[in-house]
């Protein structure tokens, strides 16, 4: 099969030799085809020489329009061996990370977009069961294949089941007649993983993402670490994590807010699995709206943990964002006793570290409080960026500590 080649202008091959996996459409000088590809085909990326640079999935639309899966001179299409071989590879950096075989925790993220050389990809790993998302239409298209490629690579004793979720992230781009469903085995009787020795119920059918946000798992530690003897509120707390860690960590009581109805009936349902509900107080609310009740101003926290959904997914909403991450840092340093601790983060790709932070710190200037930062957070190994692709590296999180 002869592939559509995308020719690079005279000097755009630079960072493809870097590594990086995006080519924008500035770089492209012309297409060699016998026709236009279409949007998800898998095309050659070679230099203005012809020397043949590597395999990518075409995207007519926007700035970026191509994601490099493969760095190389190879020039045909991945088979099923070529994807077994990918997943292997990333069960294999998992195993080196203390994930496989671990029995206190049985869920973690298996592929990571282009941090595991799959842009376009999502797989998170439930205790036998893969959810898979594709935010590429290359990869949606694929999907099949990753989904058999997948139950190839792990056998039988580590993957049951391969579950598409895709129709959530590429919305009308999506086959309306293909909605999210298994593509390989059946669902789990009682979808609970462990993280950490902690019991959470997974619902992957109707909740956020994948299910759960796997990404907190270290800062989710580190929570139980300081909660013993603190009172503490968890916002935008969705499942329930950081709610769990603090009840096993010694919280005397943990209140739990967030705007969604079933999240905090998931919520009080993983509390319960884990013991400490006599502590636990949830509430289906407004955050905003909740630090504004007198009792929160009348006995104000001892530990406060801002974990909000992305404020921007674009450089033209970033502004907006840093206004939101700004007003809501300081209404929760309002309410934080002396020698209280922050724990705040922000998930926006587009809101670097530096900007974040720098927010942050014009949040306690406008309050009026001595703060000192403890630690920077991240997020965990088996959500690492690839070292050549800066923009991998989305989850920022601060450690304060309120004077």
């Amino acid at each position: 099969m002869n592939l559509p080649q995308l020719v690079l202008q005279r000097g755009k091959d630079a960072s493809i030799r870097r590594f990086h996996p995006w080519i924008f459409s500035g770089a492209i000088d012309h297409i060699v085809a016998p026709a236009e590809p279409a949007d998800g085909d898998v095309v050659g990326i070679i230099d203005h020489k012809g020397a043949p640079l590597g395999l990518a999935h075409f995207q007519p639309h926007g700035s970026i329009v191509g994601r490099v899966f493969h760095f190389g001179p190879e020039t045909a299409a991945p088979d099923t061996a070529f994807w077994v071989g990918k997943f292997r590879a990333a069960w294999e950096r998992r195993r080196q990370l203390g994930l496989v075989d671990n029995p206190k925790t049985t869920a973690f993220r298996l592929i990571h977009a282009e941090g595991d050389g799959l842009p376009g990809l999502i797989v998170d790993y439930y205790a036998g069961t893969a959810v898979l998302q594709a935010h590429s239409m290359g990869m949606y298209r694929s999907r099949q294949v990753l989904a058999q490629a997948l139950a190839d690579a792990l056998g039988p004793r580590y993957l049951t089941a391969v579950y598409d979720k895709s129709a959530d992230t590429l919305g009308n781009a999506a086959d309306p007649a293909a909605p999210n469903a298994y593509l390989v085995g059946s669902p789990p009787t009682d979808p609970v993983v462990l993280e950490n020795g902690h019991q959470f119920r997974i619902d992957w059918l109707t909740g956020q993402k994948t299910g759960f946000f796997l990404d907190q798992r270290d800062s989710r530690a580190l929570v139980g670490h300081y909660a013993a003897g603190r009172r503490v509120l968890n916002t935008f707390c969705y499942t329930g994590g950081f709610s769990v860690y603090a009840l096993a960590g010694g919280a005397t009581t943990v209140d739990s807010v967030d705007a969604s109805k079933g999240a905090v009936a998931l919520t009080d349902i993983n509390v319960a699995l884990n013991g400490g509900a006599d502590r636990h107080q949830s509430y289906a609310a407004d955050v905003f709206e909740f630090f504004r009740r007198p009792e929160v101003a009348a006995n104000p926290y001892d530990l406060v943990i801002l974990d909000p959904p992305a404020f921007a997914k674009s450089r033209a909403a970033r502004q907006r964002a840093e206004a939101g991450y700004r007003r809501l840092n300081a209404e929760a340093l309002r309410y934080i006793k002396p020698g209280g601790l922050l724990f705040t983060f922000s998930c926006s790709q587009v809101v670097d570290r530096e900007l974040f932070t720098s927010t942050v710190r014009a949040a306690a200037l406008d309050v009026g409080r001595p703060v000192r930062l403890l630690h920077y957070l991240g997020q965990p190994a088996d959500h690492a960026p690839s070292f050549y692709h800066p923009e991998g590296e989305y989850l920022k999180g601060l450690v304060l500590a309120v004077e």
